[in-house]
């Protein structure tokens, strides 16, 4: 059984934990606002996304929204400018909500009435390794059936069970190599 890199980038590679990537490409389908939160339309955006109605006011207060809702008021009134922290504050809050709003339906794509979805491993960069401790690992496609584990941990930011479930239960699919993907330049699925 394949174990863990404990020292990754030692030689040279270069890559990021396969969790994140998919992380990343969970985020890019999951649609998020595209302007930045620093501009006036991307604050606005989400303000208004989290405040439309008293079910999305109580999802963001318990996303760690912790702003007054006169302070809110006058934020989308242009009588007030939010600081940095209370800009990130904001966005960390939106991406939580949008996040728990749609990981059904997300899930359900995804699993596709159990038929799944294909996704495509795009090996670590190993320009940087010298020839000899190169090792030999190549592109893979993999049908994933199982999403309600990666997409629940996806949905709560839970990077460690991201992990785990991505390493332990989707990449040990593609056979007894499986731990060369621990680090990948790219993961790929669409849905």
């Amino acid at each position: 059984m394949p174990q863990r890199n404990l020292e990754f980038g030692k030689f040279g590679a270069q890559g990021l934990k396969g969790y994140e990537a998919a992380a990343r490409r969970l985020d890019t389908l999951a649609g998020f606002i595209a302007s930045p939160v620093t501009t006036r339309r991307g604050m606005l955006a989400r303000l208004n996304y989290l405040t439309r109605t008293p079910h999305a006011r109580a999802q963001a207060r318990e996303a760690g929204l912790t702003v007054t809702d006169r302070t809110l008021r006058r934020w989308s009134e242009g009588k007030a400018t939010p600081s940095r922290k209370s800009l990130a504050q904001l966005d960390a809050a939106y991406r939580r909500v949008r996040r728990r709003n749609v990981a059904r339906h997300l899930l359900q794509r995804l699993n596709r009435q159990g038929r799944g979805t294909r996704v495509e491993f795009h090996p670590l960069n190993q320009s940087q390794v010298t020839r000899p401790l190169q090792r030999d690992v190549s592109f893979r496609t993999l049908n994933v059936r199982r999403w309600d584990r990666m997409v629940e941990a996806w949905a709560a930011d839970d990077e460690e069970a991201m992990d785990s479930v991505w390493f332990d239960d989707i990449t040990a699919d593609l056979g007894s190599e499986y731990g060369a993907y621990e680090y990948v330049m790219n993961i790929g699925f669409a849905a």
